[in-house]
């Protein structure tokens, strides 16, 4: 048992009853090739509630119209919907006003925004400070505009265990150092960075500080004024919410001096051929007509891990990511990837002359849905000489048995393979 769900047990806390949560999930009740399904895919998009499903549904059946434009009813109840999923993100990440939240397609495209906003105030000979272990989201965007820019990438490394060098990454941080940005999780590791130390050394150097917080909000809970960061980013799909919808939180002096991310409908105040004037924030960062019904279906989902409680969340999934640690130890010829003090839901592995995929294929033959391959962070499996990786991850929804499962598939791969 992990120590927070110990604290909450002393504590004379309800244990968490993933059966009722699991009946929330209808995908679960499925089969996949005639077995029951034992979906271990979480970090790279979670299942949904039926309370989601029924969220992104009702928009559209009951009240489906443009927001912010219409004077008729249909339009005011979805721009009342929508105004108030901004609110709610607000809540969620404890952020000082609804105006500091943008909607956006997902973590990717808000990195790209400040990437391309923001950055257009660095010079040659700026820096940018990355890490090693982060995604190709939170790569090749800033790549980008080192090119555009003249500005250099700086990689502060990891070690043999997947976790942050902290001397090394504070020797990287300089006069020159103009952005910082990293992942509060790892999605190919599940290490759990110390942000809130990172970001305060950052800003002792002038840096403003971007985290990548996808794989950190379905499993932790958020505070971006307690990190003091500059700007966060998540994805709706990774947290129980809708693919297509995203957030980009930054301070609103930032926003306020940055420069249109994109061109077009709602993002301005007043167009003419001869100049256009910007709307107020947040809007001027949200050209065109947002994915509506992914919005409010977010807050929804927002909502429901409100409920289930973030906390028990966590302490359930640390239970699970202890017990499959320890059964990956008592498998002869299984080496972990990623063995950080401190990981979120994460069990990345490799099996001694099996490659990943052949892994994967017996395992979905089982009913084992896992992910195989780079995971979108392939200098992650240069950095440990690995071409690929299996990575089991974990959700509130998940059980000890379906982790059996995975071992028990695991055993059949080794006979396979003698």
């Amino acid at each position: 048992m992990s120590a927070a769900a110990a604290a909450l047990r002393d504590l004379g806390a309800p244990e968490f009853d993933v059966a009722e949560v699991r009946r929330d999930f209808p995908v679960l009740a499925r089969t996949v090739r005639g077995r029951p399904l034992v979906y271990l895919d979480n970090a790279a998009t979670s299942q949904k509630p039926q309370a989601v499903i029924d969220c992104e549904s009702r928009y559209y059946a009951e009240y489906n119209a443009n927001i912010h434009r219409g004077i008729h009813q249909l339009s005011q109840e979805a721009t009342d919907a929508f105004e108030a999923a901004r609110t709610r993100v607000q809540q969620f990440l404890n952020a000082a006003q609804r105006e500091e939240i943008v909607f956006v397609r997902g973590a990717t495209e808000a990195i790209n925004l400040v990437a391309s906003s923001y950055g257009r105030g660095l010079s040659a000979g700026d820096e940018i400070l990355i890490t090693e272990m982060e995604h190709h989201s939170n790569i090749v965007p800033w790549q980008l505009l080192c090119e555009h820019s003249g500005a250099v990438l700086r990689v502060a490394p990891i070690d043999d265990r997947g976790a942050l060098i902290p001397e090394e990454f504070g020797r990287l941080l300089g006069p020159r150092t103009k952005i910082v940005a990293l992942a509060q999780v790892s999605n190919a590791l599940g290490t759990i960075n110390p942000v809130r130390e990172l970001i305060e050394l950052a800003h002792a150097h002038g840096a403003v500080v971007l985290v990548d917080g996808a794989q950190a909000v379905p499993h932790l809970a958020v505070d971006v004024r307690s990190l003091d960061c500059d700007f966060y980013a998540f994805s709706g799909h990774k947290v129980y919410g809708p693919t297509g919808i995203g957030v980009l939180y930054g301070r609103r002096a930032l926003l306020e001096a940055m420069p249109p991310y994109q061109g077009g409908g709602d993002m301005i105040r007043s167009v003419s051929f001869a100049r256009s004037t910007w709307n107020d924030l947040p809007y001027k960062f949200e050209a065109g007509t947002p994915n509506i019904a992914g919005a409010i279906a977010l807050a929804q989902a927002i909502d429901y891990v409100a409920a289930r409680g973030l906390d028990e969340i966590a302490a359930h999934e640390q239970g699970l990511l202890e017990y499959a640690t320890q059964r990956a130890s008592e498998m002869p010829g299984l080496r972990l990837i990623g063995t950080a003090p401190r990981k979120a839901g994460v069990l990345s592995f490799v099996l001694d002359g099996v490659h990943a995929h052949d892994v994967g294929t017996i395992l979905d033959g089982e009913g084992v849905a896992v992910r195989t391959g780079h995971h979108c962070a392939m200098p992650v499996m240069d950095r440990f000489g690995v071409p690929a990786t299996v990575r089991a991850s974990f959700a509130m929804y998940n059980t000890r048995d379906e982790i059996d499962a995975l071992f028990t598939a695991l055993v059949k791969v080794r006979g396979i393979f003698a």
